[in-house]
């Protein structure tokens, strides 16, 4: 979601600075932290009793936050997606990441592409280019990326690596957060104003701090490696963290939306909270995969 920010997501630049030169968080922080600790708590319980429901768990997530991509580009580009082959492929993607071959994905995602072209030729000449470019992104955005987690998920200490994976991540987020609204004042230094003017290089410095340190802790506690792993895990984490939340941030600057929706109180929709989870779930992947042989 937001890190390296001094407030979430949903301002604009013209917004008015409050008078005392504070921060403006921009939700209602105890709604947020509540919904938070329900998705959290949910995590936990599916991760730790049979890990496969996490699939479940995180499937739904998906649908929904293609439901809410699929509304943006509908109702702000008048994009049409193939919805259907796009939900029904990202289902094979992430089932086949954790009970299949890494060979199967690819096959998935292949068929999903296929499935999209024959689709959206019921409908009609118009728009064939933009629905369907849409549909093969929202595939390998959600289905493909989150099939990351799946395949995490797999090892007989799965629940464990995929709980890392989260905590470092929202670390990134509860980091970039409290450095942004006690260091980022009238002062800070924007890191990308075009993009989202409320991020600042302080946040991302607290972003950092908080994602290294929890790697460092994570690593060594939880999944029985090194200290100095947990800090590389990190530091990947926080910079793919930044990049997934700035990517849909330019994604919403694109279709002039405040939020992708309003499911969530204090966060905006599940696309939001989950932005950051996204990119980092295949870095997440790949170094833990390298480090837990």
């Amino acid at each position: 979601m937001s890190a390296a920010s001094t407030a979430p997501e949903g301002t604009t630049p013209t917004e008015p600075t409050p008078p005392n030169g504070g921060i403006r968080t921009g939700r209602n922080l105890f709604a947020a932290i509540w919904v938070g600790v329900l998705m959290g708590g949910a995590a936990l319980i599916t991760l730790f009793t049979v890990k496969a429901t996490f699939l479940i768990y995180m499937g739904a997530a998906l649908l929904v936050a293609l439901h809410e991509l699929d509304t943006a580009l509908r109702k702000s580009r008048d994009i049409k997606m193939p919805a259907i082959p796009v939900a029904l492929g990202g289902a094979a993607m992430v089932t086949c990441a954790y009970w299949a071959a890494g060979g199967a994905v690819m096959a998935a995602f292949a068929l999903t592409l296929v499935a999209i072209l024959i689709w959206r030729l019921f409908g009609g000449t118009k728009g064939y280019v933009n629905d369907v470019t849409a549909a093969v992104f929202a595939a390998a955005y959600l289905g493909l990326l989150g099939a990351t987690v799946s395949a995490m998920l797999t090892p007989h200490d799965g629940g464990r690596r995929v709980l890392a994976f989260i905590i470092i991540t929202i670390c990134t987020d509860i980091g970039g957060y409290f450095a942004g609204i006690t260091l980022g004042r009238s002062g800070a230094h924007k890191m990308a104003p075009a993009i989202s003017p409320k991020k600042t290089w302080e946040g991302l410095a607290g972003s950092a701090v908080a994602s290294i340190a929890a790697g460092t802790i994570v690593m060594p506690v939880a999944l029985h490696g090194y200290w100095w792993q947990g800090a590389i895990l990190g530091t990947a984490v926080v910079a793919a963290a930044v990049c997934g939340d700035l990517a849909e941030s330019m994604i919403k600057r694109d279709l002039e939306i405040k939020d992708m929706g309003s499911l969530l109180p204090g966060h905006g929709g599940i696309l939001d909270r989950i932005d950051s989870l996204l990119l980092s779930a295949p870095v997440a992947w790949l170094l833990l995969a390298v480090f837990l042989r």
